[in-house]
């Protein structure tokens, strides 16, 4: 990985940011977060048989 390449890439942003997805520049996988009022949480994206998503890496 390139010394200024970001880690994590968002991907997707809906609800003036509330609900986002980050990929993982390194190994892939896609990360899903959510914020709301004072909170938030940050959890792995999971496919219909709840394996994590994961996004072909170009090298």
């Amino acid at each position: 990985m390139a010394a200024k390449q970001k880690r994590f890439i968002k991907v997707y942003s809906e609800s003036m940011g509330e609900n986002q997805i980050f990929v993982d520049s390194v190994t892939g996988v896609n990360y899903f977060y959510h914020n709301g009022g004072y909170g938030g949480g940050l959890t792995v994206l999971l496919d219909a048989d709840g394996k994590p998503v994961v996004t072909p890496i170009k090298e």
